[in-house]
């Protein structure tokens, strides 16, 4: 059984700590700093961290990889077509590997970055680790893709089960649904969520794992199609936006400047 823990890092990280108890093994996704993986280590006698997961190369998620290979010896993976600091294993769209046992897809999933990608665990309880392409209620904003491409790559993440558990990089959680509030003003769903992130964050509680059938519920960047998130986004433009791709844009423009 593999317990999943988030440690805190900056003003608003995450960096996932998966535990294996029986072996005393555990792996990382994102530390873009090493201080909060060697705390818990410092705390842990005789656990090994083995494995290093990499999602993309901005530095608050790379940033504490070399230190940790270098103190640990744990194997780094990260995304092939990105510079990611001492790594071993780099990974093409649909590699697989296996890490405390548990195996793992990869999502090729441009947008926020070029390379940047996504780890799939499809068990009973699937799990997805999606660093900085989707958020809690919201994704990623685009540095170096298109917003076709964006579209594209939350498109197949939201296709995934809906029980799939979605570990995603920040606490962006009140933020994006206070969006998505101004988005779907008349979604029950949204205002349900909402109401339960302020009250999480108001007790300063991680507002996550979020799942695939809550973003698809409630994110309106998976939601582009509807109706309503339509007529929202050509009230923004000020004229019909043709396309998924074109509303997705609408959306992320009026997202970065919300």
């Amino acid at each position: 059984m593999i317990q999943i823990d988030a440690l805190p890092a900056f003003n608003d990280n995450y960096l996932w700590l998966l535990q294996d108890a029986a072996s005393k093994r555990c792996a990382v996704v994102d530390p873009g700093d090493a201080a909060p993986v060697r705390a818990w280590l410092a705390q842990h006698p005789g656990w090994q961290l083995t494995d290093i997961l990499v999602t993309h190369h901005h530095n608050d998620h790379v940033g504490g990889v070399a230190e940790l290979k270098q103190l640990t010896g744990a194997r780094v993976y990260g995304p092939a077509n990105e510079t990611i600091p001492a790594r071993d294993v780099a990974l093409q769209d649909n590699a697989t590997l296996q890490v405390l046992g548990l195996g793992f897809q990869v999502f090729a999933v441009p947008g926020h970055t070029l390379g940047h990608i996504a780890f799939y665990h499809a068990g009973s309880v699937p799990l997805l680790f999606s660093g900085d392409t989707l958020f809690a209620g919201g994704c990623g904003r685009l540095f170096e893709g298109t917003p076709a491409q964006m579209h594209q790559s939350l498109q197949r993440l939201a296709a995934l089960p809906e029980n799939t558990a979605v570990y995603c990089a920040h606490e962006y959680t009140l933020s994006n649904l206070r969006f998505a509030c101004a988005v779907e003003p008349d979604n029950p769903h949204v205002a349900q969520r909402f109401a339960d992130v302020t009250r999480l964050r108001e007790q300063n509680r991680i507002t996550l794992p979020s799942s695939i059938g809550l973003e698809r519920q409630t994110n309106p960047f998976l939601r582009v199609q509807e109706p309503g998130v339509k007529e929202k986004a050509d009230e923004r433009t000020g004229h019909a936006n043709p396309s998924p791709d074109t509303v997705f844009a609408a959306l992320r423009a009026w997202k970065d400047k919300f």
